[in-house]
């Protein structure tokens, strides 16, 4: 069985077919041919992201990105913050 992928085009355009017609979730999930969860994850990321909803494959929104910088910037100060230590440790280690 082979995964479904969905274009950014047709999930804007099903948001847009809940959100502006007022299209029930129930009959837009019948109308497309898909789950009524997608549709709802679709709404709520759209409600969350706004225009940077559905980034596409490998693609992160700005907020992902920054926090990924954030987090290897992190892991980094900390390496450097350990160094010192660790030399200390295995230079006192020689004298003993």
């Amino acid at each position: 069985m082979t995964r479904r992928t969905f274009s950014r085009a047709f999930r804007q355009g099903a948001v847009g077919l809940m959100t502006k017609r007022g299209v029930s979730t129930a009959q837009a999930s019948r109308d497309l041919g898909i789950h009524a969860t997608f549709l709802l994850r679709w709404v709520r990321a759209s409600e969350t992201d706004g225009s940077a909803a559905f980034p596409g494959h490998g693609k992160l929104t700005p907020e992902r990105e920054e926090l990924g910088n954030l987090r290897r910037k992190v892991s980094r100060l900390k390496a450097e913050r350990d160094i010192p230590k660790k030399a200390a440790a295995y230079f006192a280690r020689d004298q003993l």
